[in-house]
């Protein structure tokens, strides 16, 4: 018997389902058709319709693989790949080894890494010869940043963790003179995900204002990435992300199978589930306090892209996120790791929750930037054309 849906803040007094996908109106922003078909599905399909087809892909591919290669002639490496652990960066550093790329491989530890995971870097890593490279955050200063978003009850947990990924790397590349960052972002299975379930990554600025109101130390040695960092790197520095899944047929279930017939690779259970923090965040706090499940987002991209039946999301639904045993005792581990009792634990995951945007946002700094980069366009360009008298 299907589980009742969770009751949250994003749950519908009458949950209507998608016809072609799993997607429902926990999304709030979703539409259907006559026929019950969300906008999800018609969205995807004509995206699909205006992507490169297989030959132009291949051909993209092959012009990309020898910038990169280009680029990083006379270095040591010619870019950064992020691993964690998980199906989609395992297989792109199965991908550099095949294309020959120099990839500095870059771990970043934020203290919640799953032992599963690890092992799955250390075999990856080993076999295919590559350095790691493991970019240690600063626990003291990151558990505080931790506890302040928890004590602000916003919706995005997570941002912290992918705000300062990003941080690390160009970081890193910058200090090597690197200049491609290999990106796992990919349409076939990332794609699909509503606007109202997370918050823009990017936004140092409401991570500061969430640290200003409840935070207890600094962020000094945070790798935090702001509009104008990001502009010098990508602008100055010539660093940019190469989503190199989107270059090939990328499908999850054949890349899981050969991860596992070519490094015994193990699955986690659950997208992301690699970080112990991410599956109870994904697996306990959305649900509970939200009643987002965002397996219904992440199944409802494979249907689409033709990976899995509908027949079968609603069978995985049908379970719990994970084991509920495993998540009582994930629950008791990260309150004692933020530093909590079990009972301050509950009256935080209590309180009424709050919108990012109540702390501030970098929406005015990215206007500017955006005009400044319109206004220096044409002295660019005459730059360039006198140069070249």
């Amino acid at each position: 018997m299907t589980p009742p849906e969770p009751r949250g803040l994003f749950t519908p007094d009458v949950l209507r389902r998608c016809t072609r996908t799993v997607m429902d109106n926990t999304d709030p922003d979703i539409a259907f058709d006559e026929n019950g078909v969300s906008n999800w599905w018609h969205d995807f399909h004509a995206l699909l319709a205006t992507r490169p087809d297989a030959g132009q892909r291949d051909r993209l591919l092959r012009e990309t693989i020898a910038t990169i290669k280009d680029a990083g002639r006379g270095k040591p490496y010619d870019c950064i790949l992020g691993l964690s652990g998980g199906v989609d960066s395992c297989y792109m550093a199965y991908l550099a080894r095949q294309w020959s790329l120099r990839p500095l491989v870059v771990h970043f530890d934020n203290g919640w890494n799953d032992e599963l995971a690890v092992a799955n870097i250390e075999v990856i890593v080993r076999k295919l010869g590559f350095r790691l490279s493991t970019f240690v955050m600063n626990w003291p200063e990151f558990r505080d940043l931790q506890r302040a978003f928890f004590k602000a009850a916003v919706l995005d947990l997570e941002m912290p963790t992918d705000h300062m990924i990003f941080g690390a790397l160009y970081r890193i590349a910058h200090g090597y003179g690197i200049k491609h960052i290999l990106s796992g972002n990919n349409f076939a299975t990332e794609w699909l995900l509503p606007r109202a379930w997370y918050y823009a990554k990017g936004d140092l600025e409401n991570i500061k204002g969430i640290h200003r109101s409840f935070g207890e130390q600094s962020m000094k040695h945070l790798p935090g990435l702001g509009v104008w960092q990001r502009q010098y790197y990508q602008r100055v520095k010539r660093v940019r992300e190469v989503q190199v899944l989107e270059l090939i047929d990328y499908r999850k279930n054949d890349a899981k199978k050969c991860l596992m017939q070519e490094f015994g690779w193990r699955d986690y259970g659950g997208k992301h589930y690699e970080s112990l923090f991410t599956r109870f965040y994904q697996g306990y706090i959305l649900p509970t306090r939200y009643g987002i499940d965002k397996r219904k987002a992440h199944l409802s991209n494979l249907i689409c892209n033709g990976e899995i039946s509908r027949d079968d999301a609603l069978m995985e639904l049908a379970r719990p996120p994970y084991d509920p045993n495993r998540q009582a005792a994930d629950k008791r581990f990260v309150a004692k790791k933020l530093g909590w009792s079990e009972a301050e634990f509950d009256q935080i995951l209590a309180l009424p929750a709050r919108r990012h945007e109540e702390f501030g946002t970098d929406a005015r700094t990215q206007r500017m930037a955006a005009a400044v980069i319109k206004c220096s366009r044409p002295l660019i360009k005459l730059g360039k054309v006198m140069v070249g008298a």
